[in-house]
């Protein structure tokens, strides 16, 4: 059922609640491209499965495999539980965590600060920090954008767009004039790496063009097929408004994450391409490594498991990881590198995958 518009903490109840409990939201039968592709399997691997290597180097710091817990959450107190919780399993597993939106913190509430504050928890683990481009266009500079990530101790920052999810949020932001060179300033002037995700519909041919000229660290696709913002915002309306009419009809707007990988490789050849939209498992992470991406992030797998607690979320951590590893095995891929050279076959014909230069 519709619910009111709310404030910044209610509206983030919303989205956990409406994420875990309503299937719509996540798109049942919908595609995020992966499906079309397949790997050759190879019944002479010659390699020992032990011995195969998925760990990688991400902005400096050592992962056991190429795998973020994707930006979900913040600014509440539930939010600040699962927080605690993903980032303390990403700590055992060794793989990174992203920060959902810190959009809460320019309140300057130490309550809404209090729900991002995971690094006692993760020492270790590579941590990366959320801020809207609204908010960067309104609200900070590059120097504002590093104090930012330090006030968590973030490794670098995503700037995400989300111009669909606002246009059609009850309370969204609806105009994007600015962002752009906001973003540039930004890069040029933070001290730390700066990276750009899409919030749900995937980036294009010409905005990867674009983001290519700003020198961003690199982007995460967040492409069609995963958790669905324009349908999740529809279902918020407290009744059938032209926001809600518009934000279910355009639910699967949009680029897929597949093709979002592939444009994207092709306009940042030599920068960090991480796959997020819809990925469940360790053989989609694959095909995402093959089809030209450093890593992959996935988002809701974790917070389900995140309901149960930290155990459960290191074993879906660890499936993931074992998947990946089985897959490696049997293409006789040894490490990530020579993963991501592997040929796909998409609908019974071969096809090539992009390599990326900077793995």
């Amino acid at each position: 059922m519709p619910h009111e518009a709310s404030g910044s903490g209610g509206r983030k109840s919303d989205h956990l609640r409406l994420a875990l409990e309503d299937l719509r939201v996540q798109r049942p039968g919908r595609s995020n491209g992966l499906q079309r592709f397949r790997f050759e399997p190879q019944s002479l691997p010659e390699l020992d499965l032990d011995a195969v290597d998925t760990a990688c180097t991400m902005l400096g710091k050592r992962l056991r495999a190429p795998l973020l817990i994707g930006a979900m959450t913040g600014g509440t107190d539930q939010a600040a539980a699962i927080n605690r919780v993903l980032a303390m399993a990403a700590e055992r597993c060794q793989v990174g965590f992203c920060l959902g939106s810190q959009r809460p913190m320019l309140d300057l509430l130490p309550q809404h600060a209090a729900s991002f504050l995971v690094r006692d928890v993760a020492p270790t683990a590579l941590i990366l920090g959320n801020i809207g481009g609204i908010q960067l266009r309104d609200q900070l500079s590059g120097a504002g954008l590093e104090i930012l990530a330090q006030a968590v101790g973030a490794d670098g920052m995503f700037v995400h767009l989300n111009p669909l999810q606002e246009a059609v949020q009850p309370e969204g932001d609806r105009d994007w004039r600015g962002v752009l060179d906001a973003l540039g300033a930004a890069v040029g002037s933070c001290g730390l790496p700066v990276l750009v995700k899409e919030v749900g519909a995937g980036l294009g041919e010409r905005t990867l063009e674009l983001l290519a000229a700003t020198g961003i660290a690199g982007v995460e696709t967040a492409g069609v097929g995963g958790t669905s913002w324009s349908q999740l915002e529809a279902l918020r309306h407290a009744e059938r408004t032209p926001r809600a009419i518009a934000g279910e009809i355009l639910a699967d707007f949009g680029t897929p994450t597949a093709d979002s990988i592939v444009l994207a490789r092709a306009a940042l050849p030599r920068r960090l391409v991480i796959a997020s939209g819809g990925l469940r498992d360790g053989l989609e992470l694959a095909k995402c490594l093959a089809l030209g991406a450093n890593a992959c992030a996935m988002a809701w797998p974790f917070l389900v498991a995140a309901q149960a607690g930290v155990e459960a979320v290191v074993t879906e951590i660890e499936g993931v990881i074992e998947t990946l590893r089985t897959v490696m095995f049997l293409c006789s891929s040894p490490d990530i590198l020579r993963m991501s050279r592997i040929p796909l076959h998409e609908d019974g014909q071969a096809a090539t995958s992009y390599r990326g230069a900077n793995r």
